[in-house]
């Protein structure tokens, strides 16, 4: 035997360091192999930050600058938010494809085509993105791979940017209807019908679906039932995206005013009348209402009774929505430039100039700014000392009419893609996996235990 020449405490002490050792084995090795292997958590993005559609963004207190990073080119307008979400961009082009694009440096991972152009901003929740197309269908798509897993057909073009919640889908169609659609499964549980299109993008709080419709009304539906709770009139087209907070919706018409709207009664609360229309989303953060409208400024609105703090001449930026972070206003403008606004003062604190219009909304994540644009480019523009670098990458497309500025031709183009270089990223295994570790151990020590 290989222990009989061994003393009998020479003998408990080597069991005792082999299970002592064995142990270790089990505590560290086993977890780290599991910390190793699985994705990271599921983090959860949408249009307008979250399913109430607030427009604010949790930046961890870093403030971009107006340095352009990289920008990638796609084969037509880049009117799709983009959406960013655990480490990726993903952003729709008017070239059919919805595109997934490393944050950092600007690099395709993959590109999912649809049968028509790609308009709305998609939205990703527990590994899954969710995106509308022209070609009628809602479309469920893994976030890693870009694989197809569900697609619903809606019965019309779908611009309303999709609303997660729940495990619910709800997005809006021209159709006339408001679908309530699971999100593993891609069933329908329910539709609401309008008296006109639905292009408004749903939010979500507390149980209740808010939506505006082309029938000049905003509704509430329950987000289980689909039955209406209420309708709130308004004098024209309420294609803006509504945004919940404090008891209070707030939502934008055609009739040049932005109402503040009770959520539990429908009653307005107070309304204020912009110059001209209101089709913008607002964002609702250190007791403001940021908007921009047809009249070409961008307001700050005291939230609760509806005076105005202060404009900003931006142009004519209705078609983005502004994006909070950290006390800036971010906002793009068909003068071709994304601005960042002190949200206190309403002063400028930088602008940048890209190739077209900027009908996307932007986005802000990690000391960085997303946002498309008519030149057919998604630009990432934050602070960064580090002169980029130049990747080529070529990008052939088939001529698609434009939704917005007529009928587009775009060609096989090589563009160029600046690049800022690549930062580590830090991941953390999922807690049911770190649970599974424990119960390995667990039962590596009942083991030892009984030998």
């Amino acid at each position: 035997m290989a222990n009989q020449n061994i003393p009998h405490f020479g003998r408990q002490f080597s069991n005792l360091c082999s299970r002592h050792f064995l142990f270790l084995i089990l505590f560290l090795i086993v977890p780290l192999f599991f910390i190793s292997v699985v994705p990271a958590s599921a983090e959860d993005a949408m249009f307008r930050a979250k399913p109430e559609h607030t427009g604010v963004y949790d930046n961890g207190g870093i403030e971009p600058g107006n340095t352009e990073l990289w920008r990638f080119a796609t084969g037509d307008l880049v009117v799709s938010s983009p959406t960013v979400a655990n480490g990726v961009v993903y952003a729709g082009s008017e070239d059919k494809n919805l595109y997934a694009i490393d944050a950092v440096t600007g690099k395709e991972k993959w590109r999912f085509t649809a049968g028509d152009r790609v308009t709305p901003s998609p939205a990703v929740a527990n590994g899954i993105v969710y995106v509308g197309s022209e070609d009628k269908n809602l479309y469920a798509i893994d976030a890693v791979t870009g694989n197809e897993k569900w697609r619903f057909a809606t019965g019309g073009w779908v611009y309303s940017s999709a609303a997660v919640a729940n495990g619910i889908v709800y997005v809006g169609c021209v159709n006339n209807s408001l679908y309530a659609i699971d999100a593993v499964t891609g069933k329908e549980k329910w539709r609401f019908t309008t008296g006109d299109y639905v292009d408004s993008s749903p939010a979500v709080a507390n149980g209740i679906v808010y939506v505006g419709s082309k029938d000049k009304n905003l509704y509430a539906i329950g987000a289980l039932t689909g039955n209406e709770k209420w309708r709130f009139a308004t004098g024209n087209w309420v294609y803006s995206s509504p945004a919940v907070a404090n008891g209070i919706v707030y939502v934008g018409s055609g009739d040049k005013n932005m109402y503040a709207i009770d959520v539990v009664t429908g009653k307005e609360r107070w309304r204020f009348t912009a110059g001209d229309r209101v089709i913008s989303s607002p964002a609702v953060a250190n007791g403001s209402i940021y908007f921009g409208s047809r009249d070409k400024n961008l307001y700050a609105i005291d939230a609760l009774t509806g005076k105005e703090k202060w404009r900003f001449a931006a142009g004519n930026s209705e078609g983005s929505d502004p994006a909070v972070a950290n006390g800036i206003v971010y906002i793009g403008s068909e003068d071709k430039n994304l601005y960042a606004i002190d949200a206190m003062t309403g002063k400028e604190k930088w602008r940048f100039a890209t190739g077209g219009w900027v009908y996307s909304s932007p986005t802000v994540a990690n000391g960085i700014v997303y946002v498309g644009n008519e030149d057919k480019n998604l630009y990432a523009v934050g602070a960064n000392a580090v002169s980029p670098t130049t990747v080529p990458t070529t990008i052939s497309s088939t001529p698609i009419p434009s939704q917005i500025t007529g009928a587009g031709s775009p060609t096989p183009l090589t563009t160029s893609a600046t690049t800022a270089p690549v930062q580590p990223t830090t991941q953390h295994a999922p807690l049911q996996y770190a649970l599974f570790g424990a119960m390995v151990v667990a039962a590596g020590m009942v083991i030892l235990k009984r030998h």
